[in-house]
């Protein structure tokens, strides 16, 4: 299954770039993998009601199987350790903890995290967990979800049960995973869970996850679980204007505010962007973003985590609805998922935090390839066109580090190939594919690549930088 090691093509200066204790990892998320909808007391969520609503997501797929990860975690979990990963990201199922979205506890759902926690140790992979990855228990969202200020302090519930029995194990948390991702898909444009489309209301959204946030550290604060670290996941895009035009300068601004700055700013300077006030006009009303709310959201991080997909020119056009602006792929290849494969432009992401904002450890939560992939007559996922897009991801964050930014991990997404959210099981950016029929788990040629990766930085360092004798 594993095949021998061969040159990942990366010059050793640049691995030397990475500190000895880089954590080379993988990613997923609870609804995209799991399965296991109605095993073992896990309530439904408004991803499981989203999904099985007709239309909604391509071929109606859900899921309700998905990869299977809740019943083959450990089998998934000694592919990591086969194939020399030291870090995993995955999230919790709010539903599985917590039914109801608050109140009681489902011990056996708890239970199965505790477990799965303990098997990475075991293997020597660090647990990095997100608390809320998008699938927000349908009690709550039927109480009004995100535009409900009860469910950051609901969330914060849950986030305190949690880091009670995982938090003497688990050294790095996550709060939230893309709060732009959730907004933009679910509350602006109505692709996601919970599926509206009114950007004036999603101002209201984006404060409660915002505090949410906020409210969820306070709780890590108080518990303050030994060598533990608690952080947020951003979704930073890059945005260009298509000429030095004021339309054009104005609609790069305005959808830099809408994808990046209207987190970032909250989180490290405790404001919303003032210029931000037509398109979000409830960050701005008192009756929202009560006294206090932001000095609550911008207590300082222990690290940030940036996923990084998008990459866009920007052009007016007075005939789009409310951004008045159209994205522009740049030049070059687009990923199966309809993405610019610009993975270069995860080093502006880190520089930008890092010179606009706060100095301060970062990881690169996400970052992946989607590809049509398929097994060849030989049993082989020749998938070059993911080894390249990690290959310059890597070369990136190396040159974002030279650079001076503190930038300390990588987390490939993703593990596995999973449910893509609407575009349902269309998509592949796994290192491993899925047979969705069988669930066999066959490494692309990726996995073998990024393993030989992990293995020539492991001798950079052993040889202080001399890959001559380990190869």
């Amino acid at each position: 299954m594993i095949s021998a090691p061969h040159s990942s093509g990366i010059e050793q200066r640049t691995l030397a770039q990475l500190p000895s204790d880089f954590r080379w990892g993988a990613a997923t998320a609870a609804y995209q993998v799991e399965g296991a909808a109605r095993d073992e007391g896990r309530g439904p969520t408004n991803w499981d009601t989203f999904s099985h609503t007709p239309g909604k997501t391509l071929n109606g797929d859900t899921g309700d199987v998905a990869a299977d990860h809740y019943h083959r975690v450990n089998s998934d979990i000694a592919l990591m350790d086969d194939f020399g990963m030291n870090a995993y990201r995955f999230s919790i199922a709010w539903s599985r903890i917590m039914p109801s979205g608050s109140g009681a506890i489902n011990s056996a759902g708890m239970d199965h995290y505790s477990r799965e926690v303990d098997s990475l140790l075991e293997r020597g992979i660090e647990p990095m967990v997100t608390l809320f990855h998008w699938d927000l228990p349908q009690p709550l969202e039927d109480a009004g979800g995100w535009f409900n200020r009860d469910t950051a302090y609901r969330f914060a519930d849950y986030a305190e049960v949690v880091l009670e029995r995982l938090g003497d194990r688990v050294p790095r948390w996550l709060t939230l995973n893309e709060p732009w991702t959730v907004i933009s898909q679910g509350y602006s444009r109505g692709l996601h869970a919970p599926g509206y489309r009114d950007y004036h209301k999603a101002g209201t959204a984006i404060h409660h996850l915002m505090l949410a946030h906020g409210e969820g550290l306070a709780r890590f604060r108080q518990l303050s679980p030994t060598g533990a670290e608690m952080g947020i996941t951003l979704c930073m895009a890059v945005p260009r204007p298509w000429s030095q035009a004021p339309a054009d300068l104005e609609a790069n601004r305005l959808l830099d505010g809408e994808q990046n700055r209207v987190y970032l700013d909250p989180l490290f300077h405790g404001t919303y962007p003032a210029d931000l006030g037509e398109l979000f006009p409830t960050l701005f009303d008192d009756n929202i973003v009560r006294d206090g709310d932001l000095a609550v959201i911008s207590k300082p991080v222990d690290f940030l985590g940036v996923n990084y997909y998008l990459n866009h020119v920007v052009k007016a056009d007075p005939t789009v609805p409310v951004l008045g602006a159209r994205l522009i792929d740049p030049p070059g290849p687009t990923m199966s998922a309809g993405i610019a494969a610009v993975p270069e432009g995860i080093t502006s992401c880190l520089r930008r935090v890092h010179q606009e904002y706060q100095e301060l450890p970062m990881y690169v939560t996400e970052m992946g390839a989607s590809l049509h992939d398929y097994v060849d007559p030989t049993g082989r996922v020749r998938d070059s066109g993911r080894i390249d897009y990690l290959r310059r991801t890597i070369e990136s964050i190396a040159e974002a580090r030279q650079a001076g930014v503190d930038v300390r991990g990588l987390y490939v997404w993703s593990l596995l190939d999973n449910l893509e959210w609407d575009l349902g099981y269309s998509v592949r950016f796994g290192l491993f594919f899925v047979d969705y029929g069988t669930q066999k788990r066959i490494p692309k040629d990726s996995a073998h690549w990024y393993r030989d990766t992990i293995n020539e930085h492991s001798a950079v360092n052993a040889n202080g930088g001399d890959l001559g004798s380990a190869w």
